[in-house]
């Protein structure tokens, strides 16, 4: 057996699982962890005959762990090794470590909370931060908890990169413990600077084919999704035409699994092989012979956002953990280089760990699965909580499905959902088509959902997609393996259902059932049509959609949309498959989703106030009809939602209204020792009940809103004594020196003082009010009423700049009287003082 970095750290894990119950290791791409840690800890004498679990991200990552295992014992899959995945598995009496996918350790945990007869879990990768490995940790970690005693369970978190101290700290200060790097050296060459909206696949093209001149060996290339790796694929075909010596394979996740493995294998001796590839070949793997990786350092992630419940892929850049094991990738079996599409600024920037998948996702299967372990998410152990706004958006879900029930507990139709290796809206579907009698379509349309379009580009139409399943197609060459295991997970589900009751609807062969199946998985997605024959649709959920090109579907008034999503810079969501929708379903099988609402609103043109019954689904109006005999409480809610859709301006303000206003909000703010009410427009929108809505009675037009006597509406909201000591503390007029009683404007803050400067002649201090507390801003006027001067220091105007004011005033006013000492002048409103 040859040597692996890895070795070296092995005496130290054993002795730390020894001691301890947690540990985490961290061990670079190329250590061997994967491969050699099961093995090492297989005959660990805590173990005593149980189990041991390593869970890995994907099926492809699982199956060639388990064979490489399996392997270096000299034996076949499903003896000592063996695997379990969707759709697959090879376990066997004797077997002691079983490799599986996330998900089935999740279901594991449910049926046998305590993991009896395990006594291991090791977290590969843990690093990816998927939400099934966030999950399963929680499960375990809670269960071991309140059911495991001896012998213990014991939980090991590895991956090349991890935030080892966090997770240290997660699992009770466990001890870390650290492998060292790569077995061989990577020389990382930089590219420029990616430019915004540059292609990269010219780019990526071209240095795969420097590459193949410079270097020897492999080369695998890591691309976002498939879209560019079939772009790429067919540029690199055409520039290598004739080149039998080099071999392009694609990898990626909808691959079937024997396609996978072809892209994984050795390329045959004289041979190279151009591995295209999405993040997928990240870790866990080894591709033999690969020395070269061509990173364009992006990633495509699903984010789902709780504001409209959809699930869309962004394209982003990678963190820098990410490259560093993309990196590694060219190191593991012979010294390496790793083209790197961007420059070294552009990677300083980059962040330093990816999102974990728990902050992003869809949390409705998470929900689900925690209110079967009869749990909140604050009840348990995470590295990082559920958001809140996706979580309530999750038990919404739920709660509209029949999955659970208002007090918080799964209903028994969301117990069955739960026990169903399914996304609760795909579960729904099966259970609720079953018992329709519709079992075998259900099964058939739930797998197309779980997997990629097998007819992408060619319409919207999801009955096309069940006419190829049937076999009254032929499915192209491209999409042969995905028809194959869609139909293998199809028989999966029908064995699922298998023994349930059903009661079949008439006519189960019907078209119009497709989408009833469609609706129930997707009831915030029944859509109808804007105007007719055109692109646009409204969905139940209140958003838009739009078929990006000519649809045979768009001769349909009503639709069920099963998958949408925009691009960047995109308002709509495009439409990418669909079913036809018969809304007459509503009245029948359908019926659940339906509410009727008594609605108030005001018809903008007539100004009148318009009541009417509607049958709703989501946002979409089936039937409406006139609802006589208004409610006065449901009435009085309408006229104030209209008032705080079209603002206070909808009320009969006047100029001193407003004054009244700014008088009560100084007082507010500067006389603290009497209950000074808020009166700002914000506040008064706010307590509209309490102070408009006793008025309202009379109101049955939009012109009867200016009828309303505001003046006094608002100032009875003053409490006594407050409306007197308004007039004190903040009044309309100041008396000046002239005799002149002058307003005051309270529409800024401090209150202005507007008066002519001759009337202010003998008096040696700026104006107050608010009890001394508030200085007046004086706006010193000409005798022809032109500002002069502004200010809130009067003594100082008189001492320092009326004589320059004068000097002006007096050559432009010379009839008017301009003393030489205004301190001891006549004040005067006319041209000269009375003598």
């Amino acid at each position: 057996m040859i040597s692996l970095p890895i070795d070296a750290v092995l005496p130290a894990l054993r002795q730390a699982l020894a001691e301890r119950h947690e540990a985490v290791l961290e061990a670079p791409p190329g250590a061997g962890k994967t491969t050699r840690v099961p093995l090492a800890l297989l005959h660990e004498p805590w173990l005593a005959g149980q189990t041991i679990l390593m869970l890995e991200p994907r099926r492809l990552a699982a199956r060639a762990a388990a064979e490489r295992l399996a392997s270096e014992l000299g034996e076949q899959v499903g003896e000592t090794v063996g695997y379990r995945i969707r759709l697959d598995s090879k376990v066997g009496p004797n077997t002691r470590i079983e490799v599986v996918t996330e998900g089935i350790l999740t279901r594991r945990l449910q049926d046998d909370p305590a993991l009896e007869g395990v006594g291991l879990v090791i977290f590969d990768e843990y690093h990816e931060r998927s939400l099934d490995a966030d999950l399963a940790l929680a499960l375990s970690l809670n269960g071991r908890e309140l059911l495991r005693d001896e012998p213990p369970l014991k939980i090991l978190l590895m991956s090349a990169t991890l935030e080892g101290e966090r997770l240290s700290a997660l699992l009770d200060d466990a001890p870390v413990l650290r492998s060292e790097g790569r077995m061989y050296p990577v020389d990382v060459r930089w590219g420029r600077p990616w430019q915004p909206g540059e292609f990269i696949e010219p780019r990526v093209v071209q240095t795969c084919l420097d590459a193949l001149d410079e270097q020897t060996g492999s080369l695998l290339v890591f691309l976002p999704g498939q879209a560019e790796i079939r772009r790429v694929h067919q540029q690199l075909a055409e520039a290598l035409a004739g080149n039998v010596n080099v071999l392009l394979c694609p990898l990626h996740g909808e691959l079937d699994l024997n396609a996978q493995r072809a892209a994984i294998e050795p390329a045959p001796a004289g041979k190279r092989k151009v591995v295209l590839a999405t993040n997928i070949a990240e870790t866990s793997l080894t591709i033999d012979g690969v020395r070269v990786v061509i990173d364009a350092g992006l990633a495509r992630v699903p984010r789902f956002d709780p504001g409209s419940g959809m699930t869309r892929l962004d394209t982003q850049r990678i963190s820098r953990a990410s490259a560093t094991q993309r990196a590694g990738r060219a190191g593991r079996l012979e010294p390496g280089v790793c083209y790197r599409l961007w420059s070294e600024d552009q990677h300083a920037q980059l962040a330093a760990y990816g999102s974990p998948e728990i902050l992003q996702a869809d949390l409705a299967g998470l929900a689900l699965q925690l209110s079967r372990w009869g749990v909140e998410p604050a009840q348990l152990t995470w590295l990082d909580q559920p958001p809140s706004a996706a979580y309530a958006q999750a038990q919404d879900l739920l709660l509209r499905l029949g999955a659970r029930l208002p007090d918080g507990r799964l209903s028994p139709h969301g117990q069955a959902m739960a026990q169903l290796p399914a996304h609760p809206r795909i579960a729904h579907l099966l259970l609720r088509g079953h018992a329709l009698g519709l079992g075998d379509m259900a099964c058939d349309v739930a797998a197309l959902l779980g997997e990629r379009d097998i007819l992408r580009g060619a319409g919207a139409d999801l009955h096309s997609r069940i006419v190829l399943l049937s076999g009254e197609q032929k499915a192209q060459r491209q999409s042969h393996g995905a028809v194959q295991r869609i139909r293998q997970l199809s028989r999966q589900y029908r064995g699922y259902l298998r023994g349930r009751p059903a009661t079949p609807v008439e006519n189960p062969a019907h078209p119009r059932w497709l989408g009833c199946l469609l609706a129930l998985a997707y009831p915030d997605r029944v859509a109808q049509q804007r105007r007719e024959g055109g692109a646009e649709y409204r969905l139940a959920n209140g958003r838009a959609a739009l078929f990006g090109e000519v649809d045979g579907l768009m001769k349909q008034a009503w639709i069920v949309i099963a998958d949408l999503g925009s691009r960047q810079g995109q308002r709509e969501e495009r439409i990418y498959l669909a079913a036809e929708f018969d809304p007459a379903l509503f009245d029948t099988v359908l019926a659940e989703q339906v509410s009727r609402v008594d609605h108030l609103e005001w018809d903008e043109r007539e100004g009148v106030l318009r009541a009417e019954r509607q049958r709703k689904v989501g946002e979409l109006i089936l039937s409406r009809e006139p609802l006589p005999g208004l409610d006065a409480d449901a009435r009085a809610t309408a006229l104030l939602g209209l008032v705080r859709r079209k603002g206070l301006e909808l009320l009969p303000w006047t100029p001193e209204l407003r004054q009244w206003q700014a008088r009560v909000a100084l007082l507010r703010a500067l006389d603290t020792q009497n209950p000074w009410p808020d009166v700002s427009d914000a506040a008064l929108l706010q307590q509209l009940e309490h102070w408009l809505q006793p008025y309202l009675g009379k109101v049955t037009r939009l012109s009867h809103f200016g009828q309303l006597d505001l003046s006094s509406i608002l100032r009875n909201s003053l409490p006594w004594p407050l409306p007197q000591k308004l007039d004190e503390l903040a009044p309309t007029h100041i008396a000046v020196p002239s005799g002149s009683s002058v307003r005051l404007d309270y529409s800024e803050q401090p209150p202005i003082l507007a008066v002519r400067l001759q009337e202010l002649f003998g008096l040696a201090e700026t104006p107050r009010i608010a009890g001394g507390r508030q200085v007046v801003k004086l706006h010193l006027l000409s005798p022809a009423r032109r500002p002069v001067q502004v200010t809130q220091d009067l003594a100082s105007f008189w001492a320092n700049t009326y004589e320059e004011v004068k000097k002006d005033l007096k050559g432009r006013y010379p009839k008017h009287y301009w003393p030489d000492n205004p301190l001891v002048a006549e004040p005067t409103a006319r041209i000269k003082p009375r003598k």
